[in-house]
């Protein structure tokens, strides 16, 4: 094993090289938050992907396919069509709104009330995706060095904490790269191939296991659109994938970058399924499913190529994870923080402006140790994350594209709608069960109802905030053309 651990020693070392590296040049609130809006086609497709495509794809993927077959690819493909939705849709005019949080952008659409109870329903969902993808360290340091759960949350969690704090999301779209690098070759170009060669071949696997293995909605159509509600939607509205859209140089890259990223989940989520596949031939008794991923990685793959693949899945959980901590850190300061003390920025008693990226640098700190905390003593994920996107989905969904889509939505509608959403979601999942799919269901008819009854019962939007809004959208009168284009240092623009 010694030289599958120095392939994961000399990976996690470059993850911290790359956030000095990005310390340096993160010198402003843009640059540390968005990555100064300068992200080219190619760094942004490949930091999407990697976002988007985390530890529950890739170990959860491959565990899905192992109990399912091939049809459970539908959980990482309907990740992949929220992202082709977003990209195709709505990704050009969320870049040209140059906000840095989704409540900002509901503020400009409603007239600056909206922000303050988005913000902690949106805290409340990245809070709780950080924590989860943190719990994934405990299961990948346990297969490399059979490691305390407690110890390897800690060693995972630091190491992200630590170059996210560094350099924000200059950092994290640096290592996002490699990660995007090492998860295509670890799991598509080596552990794909081998999984199907080490089964057998796909007719071995035919032969092996029953037809509905390689039927297409095995998985069930209630699953299906179940996971449409939750991840196709949930890729929409997050404020971890819209951080990543605010990153784009243009509307062009946001559009484009965000097609190619979500194609390459769509071929991801199929390779899951094989390598999930594959794993139920050679071992078609283990007790638990998300073993799948571990196992066959450990007991099939030759030397070297094991830590290759075990670091592409560490690199999974560590993009989801950091993307998750810079976009609760970045809602808890500017949605929630700022807010609350009256101001969206503050200067100083030497009358000099405050240091935004300190200030932010800090939160995402703050935040960093509370996810770790809260994964040390957290034992069921799925049901964590359940509530967190029952809670995104059935509470904003609808005010967020409401905002978009139609004119005539008002922000006594919006504020009504996110109320009702979330508490029916919660008195639905405390009614069904946290794992129901009910709550989804009925919290989201409730939000769309309140919506549109009430925008209907009340003035609509000032035209004056409705004229604004159209600005912003079109790329006119947002900051980068006053005060931020002027206080960004002169760096090039990233492939």
């Amino acid at each position: 094993m010694a030289v599958d651990y120095a392939v994961i020693v000399v990976y996690l070392a470059g993850m911290l090289a790359m956030g000095w590296w990005g310390m340096r040049r993160a010198k402003s609130k843009s640059e540390f938050l968005v990555a100064g809006r300068r992200l080219g086609p190619w760094m942004y497709s490949g930091t999407m992907a990697a976002i988007v495509l985390g530890g529950a794809s890739t170990i959860g993927g491959v565990g899905l396919g192992y109990k399912y077959g091939l049809s459970g690819a539908w959980m990482v493909f309907t990740i992949g069509l929220g992202l082709l939705a977003l990209s195709v849709f709505f990704s050009a005019r969320i870049a040209r709104l140059k906000v840095y949080t989704v409540s900002e952008m509901l503020d400009l659409r409603y007239g600056g009330r909206a922000g303050l109870i988005t913000g902690v329903v949106m805290w409340a969902y990245t809070l709780m995706l950080a924590v989860t993808s943190t719990i994934a360290y405990a299961t990948i340091f346990d297969v490399l060095f059979d490691m305390n759960r407690t110890l390897a949350i800690i060693l995972g969690g630091s190491i992200v904490v630590a170059y996210s704090t560094l350099g924000g999301m200059w950092s994290i779209t640096l290592t996002d790269m490699v990660q995007f690098v090492v998860k295509t070759i670890g799991v598509l170009l080596l552990l794909l191939p081998i999984a199907v060669i080490k089964a057998g071949g796909f007719a071995e696997m035919k032969a092996q296991l029953p037809t509905d293995y390689f039927a297409p909605l095995g998985i069930g159509g209630e699953t299906i659109f179940t996971y449409v509600l939750i991840y196709t939607f949930g890729m929409l509205i997050g404020q971890d994938i819209w951080q990543r859209v605010f990153t784009a140089r243009n509307d062009k890259v946001a559009r484009w970058g965000g097609t190619v990223a979500g194609t390459y989940c769509l071929v991801y989520a199929l390779a899951g399924a094989v390598i999930g596949t594959a794993a139920k031939v050679l071992y078609p008794n283990l007790a638990n499913a998300d073993d799948a991923f571990a196992t066959i990685v450990k007991d099939e793959l030759p030397l070297g190529v094991r830590g290759l693949v075990l670091a592409a899945a560490l690199a999974a959980v560590m993009s989801t994870s950091s993307g998750a901590l810079i976009a609760c850190a970045t809602v808890a300061n500017n949605d929630i923080w700022q807010r609350l003390r009256g101001a969206v920025t503050r200067r100083g008693t030497d009358g000099e402006p405050h240091d935004e990226v300190k200030g932010n640098r800090l939160f995402i700190l703050a935040m960093g140790v509370a996810v770790i905390v809260i994964a040390i003593a957290l034992n069921n994920v799925i049901e964590a994350l359940t509530v967190a996107y029952n809670l995104l989905v059935g509470g904003l969904l609808v005010p967020i594209l409401g905002g978009l889509l139609w004119k005539r939505g008002t922000v006594h509608g919006a504020l009504s709608s996110v109320v009702v959403g979330g508490v029916a979601v919660i008195g639905l999942m405390w009614h069904y069960g946290i794992l129901a799919n009910e709550p989804v269901y009925y919290g989201l008819l409730a939000s769309l109802a309140t919506y549109v009854a009430v925008s209907l019962a009340t003035p609509p939007t000032d035209a004056a905030v409705l004229a604004h809004w159209r600005e912003r959208l079109a790329g006119r009168g947002g900051p980068s053309d006053t005060a931020e284009a002027a206080a960004e240092p002169a760096v090039p623009a990233t492939p």
